[in-house]
C-alpha cells in the first residue's frame, strides 16, 4: 500500500502540473504563475516548519546531529543548483523579470535540454523525499506530496512556456514536461526500495526534504516576490503566502487531533 501511494503521489503530481500548463493559455499562465509563486511559498515553508522538521526532532535523534543535517542539505542543493541540476525556473516573457525581449527563446535555445535534464533530476529528488516521507509516515507522505506539488506547478509552467517560447510546439513541450515529471516516480519507487532498510536513518531524511523546502522558497521563490510593486499586487502576494501557510497549519492541525 506504501509503495502504490508513493507511486499514484509522484504521478499524479506531475500529471496536475504539466497538463495545467498545457490547457492554459500563454497570458493566464503568466497570471497564474505570480499567484502560485506566493502560494507555493507559504506551503514549502509551513510544510518544513509547522510539519516536517518538527517530525524529525520528536523522533528523539540528538539536535546537534539534525540540524548538522539541515546545514548540510542547504549547501547540497546550493551546490546543485550552482552546477545547474536544480534549477527553478518560474520567469516568463513579460514577468518584469527585467530580462531583454527573447531572453527565453534564447535560454531553451542554449540550454533547452539543460533544462530539461535538471528539472528530471529535480523531480527524481522529489520522488525520493516523498518515498522517504510515506515510509515515516503515510500522512507525513501526504503533506509532503501536497507541498511538492504545489511548487511543481509554477515550475512545470515555467519550463513550459520557456519551451514553447523556444519555438516547441504545444505537444512537443508537453511530452517533454510530461517524460522530465516521471522521473519523480522513478525517484519515488528507486526511493521505496532503498530508504526502507534504513528506517532509523528517516529523521535524518525528513531533515533532508526540509531543507529542499526552505532552500527553494527562501533562494528561489521568495526573491522573485521581493519587487516594488503596487500596494495591490504587495497585498494579494502575502494573501497568498498566507493561504498556503494556513493550508498546511490547517492539515496540521487536523492530522494532530
Amino acid at each position: 500500500m506504501i509503495l502504490m501511494s508513493i507511486v499514484a503521489a509522484t504521478f499524479i503530481g506531475g500529471l496536475i502540473s504539466v497538463l495545467l500548463a498545457a490547457a492554459v493559455s500563454a497570458p493566464l499562465l503568466g497570471l497564474i504563475v505570480r499567484h502560485l509563486v506566493s502560494l507555493s511559498t507559504g506551503v514549502l515553508l509551513g510544510t518544513a516548519l509547522l510539519h516536517v522538521l518538527p517530525e524529525a526532532f520528536e523522533s528523539g535523534e540528538a539536535p546537534h546531529g539534525l540540524f548538522l543535517t539541515l546545514l548540510a542539505g542547504l549547501m547540497f542543493f546550493f551546490l546543485l543548483e550552482k552546477a545547474e541540476l536544480y534549477r527553478h525556473g518560474h520567469h516568463h516573457e513579460d514577468d518584469d523579470h527585467h530580462h531583454h525581449h527573447g531572453f527565453d527563446a534564447e535560454q531553451a535555445g542554449r540550454g533547452g535540454w539543460s533544462v530539461l535534464v535538471g528539472d528530471s533530476i529535480h523531480n527524481f529528488c522529489d520522488g525520493v523525499l516523498i518515498a522517504a516521507a510515506f515510509l515515516s509516515d503515510p500522512h507525513l507522505g501526504v503533506v509532503t506530496a501536497l507541498a511538492i506539488i504545489a511548487h511543481e506547478i509554477p515550475q512545470e509552467v515555467g519550463d513550459y512556456i520557456v519551451l514553447i517560447n523556444a519555438g516547441f510546439s504545444r505537444m512537443r513541450a508537453l511530452v517533454y514536461n510530461m517524460i522530465s515529471g516521471l522521473a519523480a516516480v522513478v525517484g519515488g519507487v528507486l526511493g521505496y526500495f532503498l530508504i526502507g532498510p534504513f528506517q532509523d536513518y528517516l529523521p535524518y531524511m525528513m531533515v533532508v526534504a526540509a531543507s529542499s523546502f526552505v532552500y527553494v522558497a527562501v533562494a528561489d521563490l521568495i526573491p522573485q516576490l521581493q519587487k516594488r510593486l503596487h500596494w495591490r499586487d504587495t497585498l494579494l502576494q502575502i494573501v497568498w503566502l498566507g493561504i498556503g501557510l494556513l493550508m498546511i497549519a490547517s492539515i496540521v492541525h487536523t492530522l494532530h487531533d
